[in-house]
């Protein structure tokens, strides 16, 4: 009588392989031009980072800064350029849960998982991405503003800060709709579930217009908003009006360094949450 003796089971391509930082960022760079090829041939993906933001800074500060008076004086344009800034970057960052959970549900997720790559790398590929779909972003609201006659009144180092911190708060959003991506089982859910989330986080905050007229319990909601904060910061790097400047709330009188704490707390919060539910969803 014979005996089979069982082959043993190959181990995951990641258990058996150690991942080097030259290994990494080569991987991380290959996914980034993946995800640009699958834009270059669907350029209305840009769509949310191009058009969007010329029609939103157009439309908000013809329409609705007909009405708006600042208090002390000072062009709305100037006030809004920052806001619109703010606004285009928060909504934008849902791309990130689009893309991941289309990437889930069409299988190609699953294609990566047979490969020897480091895991997390989809995820921060995705996040890198959309960094640098926001400067496209930055660079459309930037340049409508000036077209317009916005001009910021300050060193060219000022905005340089001014910018980076916005694109550090894009970054840090984008682990946020990361979850929203991993949690949602098609992408037009995980858009909706985004919209849920950062269309208030954008509204209820001093972006479009100032929160001292308010009603308390709002203005307290938008005064500790980490939107509020990062737009006050770029506002008072571009020496553009700052009505939040005069709040007592503790974000508005250090904005800057509110804006930061807050991209920092974002990142460190749900970076590894992202990560943690990819590897629970790509896990058998």
């Amino acid at each position: 009588m014979s005996t089979a003796t069982a082959a043993p089971l190959s181990p995951a391509p990641d258990a058996t392989r150690s991942f080097g930082l030259v290994q990494k960022l080569r991987e991380v760079v290959v996914l980034t031009g993946r995800n640009f090829v699958h834009i270059a041939r669907e350029p209305l993906q840009l769509s949310d980072v191009t058009i969007q933001p010329v029609l939103f800074t157009l439309l908000f500060v013809y329409v609705l800064g007909a009405g708006v008076v600042l208090a002390g004086g000072g062009s709305y344009k100037d006030f809004a350029i920052p806001g619109l800034l703010a606004l285009n970057l928060t909504t934008s960052a849902i791309g990130t849960a689009v893309g991941l959970s289309t990437d889930l549900r069409s299988g190609v997720i699953d294609r990566f998982r047979t490969l020897p790559m480091w895991r997390p790398v989809v995820l921060v590929a995705r996040s890198l991405t959309d960094v640098l779909t926001a400067i496209i972003c930055t660079a459309f609201v930037i340049g409508t503003g000036l077209v317009i006659g916005w001009r910021p009144d300050s060193t060219a180092g000022d905005v340089i800060a001014g910018v980076a911190i916005f694109l550090f708060f894009n970054y840090a959003l984008s682990w946020v709709c990361a979850c929203i991506g991993m949690v949602s089982d098609d992408p037009e859910t995980a858009q909706g579930l985004g919209l849920v989330v950062l269309f208030p986080l954008a509204i209820v905050s001093n972006a479009l217009v100032p929160t001292a007229h308010m009603p308390a319990v709002l203005r307290a909601i938008a005064d500790w908003n980490p939107v509020s904060a990062v737009t006050a910061a770029c506002r008072h790097l571009f020496g553009n009006p700052n009505p939040s400047a005069s709040i007592h709330a503790w974000p508005m009188q250090h904005p800057v360094l509110a804006a930061l704490l807050w991209s920092v707390a974002l990142v460190a919060i749900f970076a590894p949450l992202a990560t943690l539910l990819y590897r629970r969803r790509t896990t058998d």
